[in-house]
């Protein structure tokens, strides 16, 4: 069995509770980490994802430049679009470290999305298709409240995880009012400028997230369960750091 390593935060190692049912054992698949610890991802299998390893979909040459060794990823969110891994990913996790650098500042990790709604995609569209693990700055809620007068109910800003346009996933609880996403169990995700850091796992149609250290979201019987990983551009700067991927069987 795979080993994966971890960073101790200062919480206390508590088991983390699952959000949904829980995942069938896998062969050479990591046991979920302790809540309050960082999966470093640089164990046996582990690999760095540098600009070697993505393809432009819809972006401009000046969207996405890879700096520091490519260790760093810096996006200016413009045109809206994404950038995606050149090859199809199926059974995996995913490290993700991310901050943004203007209030109100959206993007987000696409999972599993097919080719048919990369191909042709014009700038200005984000793919209709795939699951995608929501990044949003706290201050897009408070906006979204200004400008509508409204409480934002069916969304929140600590890592939603949900299926975009013609794709299908079963959410776990809590579930937004409309029943498409995977709300977090716990409001975990970091403000503007801080760094945060996400663990994606997918494994047989199942996805989950970790958000700085604890699960809080994901979802079952994903249609398709098998697609390319895409870094979103949704209008405002963000960077992303260390990211690192290990194929699962």
């Amino acid at each position: 069995m795979f080993k994966t390593r971890f960073v101790t935060l200062c919480a206390p190692a508590i088991l983390a509770a699952l959000t949904g049912p829980a995942t069938a054992e896998e062969p050479n698949v990591a046991p979920a980490p302790p809540a309050g610890q960082l999966v470093v991802g640089d164990g046996p299998g582990w690999r760095p994802l540098k600009e070697a390893d993505f393809t432009h979909v819809n972006d401009e040459p000046d969207t996405w430049k890879f700096l520091d060794d490519q260790a760093e990823i810096h996006g200016t969110g413009m045109p809206v679009g994404v950038i995606r891994t050149k090859d199809k990913v199926k059974n995996f996790e995913l490290v993700v470290e991310w901050r943004h650098l203007k209030s109100g500042g959206n993007s987000g990790v696409f999972v599993w999305a097919p080719e048919k709604v990369l191909t042709g995609l014009k700038p200005g569209h984000l793919p209709p298709g795939g699951i995608e693990v929501q990044i949003l700055d706290h201050g897009y809620a408070e906006q979204y409240q200004l400008s509508t007068g409204k409480k934002p109910d069916w969304f929140t800003t600590h890592g939603d995880v949900f299926p975009v346009g013609s794709s299908k996933m079963k959410p776990f609880p809590p579930i937004s009012p409309d029943g498409s996403r995977s709300f977090p169990t716990k409001n975990r995700s970091r403000g503007l400028n801080e760094w945060n850091h996400y663990y994606i796992r997918g494994v047989n149609g199942e996805v989950r997230l970790w958000v700085n250290g604890e699960e809080v979201s994901g979802g079952a019987e994903c249609n398709p369960s098998e697609g390319f990983l895409c870094l979103e551009a949704e209008g405002a700067p963000i960077e992303f750091r260390n990211l690192r991927i290990r194929n699962l069987p």
